[in-house]
């Protein structure tokens, strides 16, 4: 019962978030941003409460479990991003996705147990999902950005800008994660060399070329970005492609595994 009512609430007060944040987009009028990531906070609280309660309080990494964890860490850290930025925008895409993830794993997906781990294995599996769930807020970012280069360009002011980030702070903090993610992300291969015993066996091979040439793109996107000053399209494409084959590392391996070939991933 009481996963229920949390998964609801949870899912209530992420739709109202993006709504409220939204509002611009239909009306015009101004974004209520702090009535909006009050809601988010509400809906992040739940979310998390369900987390610990659905999932034995320790790390489920089976398929639909770990999109709902995904989801919370992204909503989170854009509720702390956004108190020393004003990036409540970015909840405008963050938010839908997180209530969608959320009422997948609650309502519709099978119940599922967490594994027993190593405490080696747990840290590998926290530092990838924080570097997935920061790297997963930068695509955001460059969607953003896409939007906003686009109407500028086509000289269309209208009053929806007003629900997105500006636009150069779009872009600083948008390299400014991808450098944190790549960080993180790095430390994700060297805990998972060190610390994962046989990949063949683990069903973690194609996740870990996979995870390696998305390290790279984000390394050549960064250092384009020292070198040669790199922004615009480019940044957005470059981001979007890294975090595509980041998102068939982390999800599309353990979709085939789990739901395909019904294994464990």
């Amino acid at each position: 019962m009481i996963v229920t009512i949390l998964s609801l609430a949870a899912v209530a007060f992420y739709l109202s978030a993006a709504g409220v944040l939204a509002r611009p987009l239909a009306t015009g009028g101004q974004p209520l941003a702090r009535v909006g990531m009050a809601l988010a906070t509400v809906a992040a609280l739940a979310h998390a409460a369900l987390l610990l309660t659905a999932h034995r309080g320790t790390l489920d990494l089976h398929f639909f479990a770990a999109l709902s964890l995904v989801a919370w860490i992204a909503s989170a850290l854009t509720l702390v991003v956004n108190l020393s930025r004003p990036v409540a925008g970015l909840g405008i895409l963050i938010f839908p996705l997180s209530a969608a993830f959320l009422a997948v794993d609650a309502f519709l997906a099978p119940r599922t147990a967490p594994e027993s781990m190593s405490w080696q294995i747990e840290l590998h599996v926290t530092i990838a999902v924080f570097a997935f769930g920061i790297l997963s807020i930068a695509a955001a970012l460059a969607i953003l950005l896409a939007i906003q280069e686009r109407a500028l360009r086509r000289s269309r002011f209208g009053h929806w800008l007003r629900a997105l980030p500006p636009l150069t702070l779009t872009e600083v903090l948008l390299f400014r994660l991808i450098a944190v993610g790549f960080v993180l992300l790095t430390l994700t291969l060297i805990t998972g060399a060190l610390f994962v015993g046989n990949l063949f066996s683990q069903h973690l091979v194609h996740k870990t070329v996979l995870s390696i040439i998305a390290w790279i793109v984000f390394g050549v996107l960064l250092w384009g970005r020292w070198k040669y000053g790199w922004r615009g399209i480019r940044a957005v494409y470059l981001t979007l492609i890294g975090m595509g084959i980041l998102l068939l590392a982390f999800f599309g391996t353990k979709a085939v595994l789990e739901l395909i070939l019904h294994r464990t991933a």
